[in-house]
């Protein structure tokens, strides 16, 4: 492909006031009002007195500004100035510069960023209402947890102190701060976000977990979930405050737990005749027999967690090994394997709890997503700004969930956030009133024109 015109240094003009950037802005800002977004803003964010008088003014409308940059893809404040440029201002009300967005958000505490998690775990059911993200007919519902460290690299954001991070499979301390996440899920639902807390980098893990777990359930329940709850953690999140928390309201629970001497005792009292060979979904076919390449294989026993208190937790412990790798030319008398073990109360059998365990990964794709998007770096050195960006990213996020149930298409009811923005929200559109009546003149053969019209035509009917 090459240019098929020749251009001067004066061929290109910033001059056209009707030129739209993002014209999907209009169906997300659309569902933002229908799903209650903008109502619960107004209604549940007041940032009482601030130290800027104007600062807490016309909140619903400065916060729907950075909603609408961070579905543009915005990872900084200076970024959502891409929702004033051309047109924009003409197909919306009241958007706000980021320097006014700014002094705003670095008016929050971690408090007033709570009131915006309320929000979103209020506004969260009708979204599933409207587009169907959860399933409603008593079908299992997974709920993820786990937390990510972001990290910083000056010394003037509050909260940033030193935690653990795993980078190519190698722990280090890194300098940041730490976000603490839970997603709800389904098999063909794809995960959408339940709750989210900025915490210091130094925040232990699991520390609130079982609180944020509470919480998450109540608003599953809120969401249609009518059937079992599972939740799902790696090691940090193995305490028995979680597994309590779940048997209490009700939600059964899939959890690693750190190896120690009396887990280890309880494998080695598996007898070899207990361990069956499992097969994954996608494992590799060896090209000389056809037989599928797989050593695991997969056992259970009975477990008792803090079995000298006043209650003790006995479930199952599904074990599955895998046999080590050695270097080549490597003689050994016996398999060395490898083992690793989750914590369980469901009822599935031993396989499928496995495989329902291990798709517990599911929660890394959100954080792939957040990464490549809004949380590529946490935009401002206050803390409190820093949190109520998290909670506006994740309305956002479950936002632009909503916009790809709603173009019933499959592929991008899966997609990735930065599918959705280049397909849905960033299409470019010339704003017309002909006869007072406002029309989007869209690019013909754009490639997702089908998905972009049932997605208008859902949002926009009564």
């Amino acid at each position: 492909m090459k240019v098929s015109h020749s251009f001067s240094a004066t061929s290109a003009l910033f001059d056209d006031d009707n030129l739209v950037s993002h014209a999907g802005l209009v169906p997300v800002m659309e569902l933002a009002r229908s799903t209650g977004v903008a109502a619960l803003l107004a209604k549940r964010v007041d940032l009482g007195t601030t130290r800027v008088a104007s600062a807490g003014a016309n909140l619903e409308a400065k916060l729907l500004t950075v909603i609408a940059g961070l579905c543009c893809g915005a990872d900084s404040i200076d970024d959502l100035g891409i929702v004033r440029s051309g047109g924009h201002r003409r197909l919306f009300d009241r958007v706000y510069a980021p320097a006014t967005i700014g002094q705003t958000l670095r008016e929050f505490t971690p408090g007033h960023a709570r009131q915006l998690n309320a929000v979103m775990t209020r506004s969260l059911p009708a979204m599933c209402a409207r587009a169907g993200l959860l399933p409603t007919n008593g079908a299992r519902v997974f709920v993820d947890i786990d937390s990510l460290l972001r990290p910083v690299y000056g010394y003037q954001k509050t909260g940033a102190s030193y935690g653990h991070a795993k980078i190519a499979g190698r722990e280090l301390l890194r300098r940041g701060l730490s976000p603490l996440i839970a997603t709800l899920s389904a098999p063909e639902y794809p995960p959408v976000i339940a709750n989210a807390w900025l915490r210091a980098g130094r925040a232990a893990s699991g520390a609130g977990a079982a609180t944020m777990i509470a919480q998450t359930i109540a608003t599953a329940r809120r969401c249609g979930a009518a059937g079992e709850i599972t939740v799902r953690a790696d090691a940090a999140y193995g305490s028995a405050e979680v597994m309590a928390t779940c048997q209490r309201l009700g939600a059964t629970f899939s959890l690693v737990l750190r190896t120690n001497t009396a887990i280890t005792r309880a494998i080695s009292a598996i007898g070899e005749d207990a361990w069956t060979p499992v097969v994954y979904p996608g494992a590799v076919t060896d090209p000389d027999t056809g037989a599928l390449i797989s050593d695991a294989e997969i056992a259970e026993t009975t477990y008792t967690v803090t079995p000298l208190s006043p209650h003790p937790i006995t479930a199952r412990l599904i074990v599955r090994r895998v046999k080590a790798h050695h270097p080549a030319d490597t003689d050994t008398l016996m398999p060395a394997w490898r083992y690793h073990s989750f914590f369980t109360n469901t009822t599935d059998d031993t396989i499928t709890a496995d495989i329902n365990h291990r798709a517990h990964a599911v929660i890394e794709t959100v954080f792939a997503d957040l990464i490549d998007g809004p949380l590529a770096h946490l935009p401002s050195g206050v803390f409190g700004a820093n949190a109520a960006w998290l909670a506006l990213t994740t309305i956002s996020h479950n936002l632009m969930r909503t916009l790809a149930a709603l173009t019933s298409s499959a592929r991008l009811r899966a997609a990735r956030g930065a599918t959705l923005r280049r397909t849905l929200v960033a299409v470019p559109a010339r704003l017309a009133r002909p006869a007072r009546t406002p029309i989007l003149h869209l690019p013909r053969h754009w490639p997702w024109h089908h998905a972009f019209t049932t997605l208008w035509t859902a949002v926009n009917t009564p």
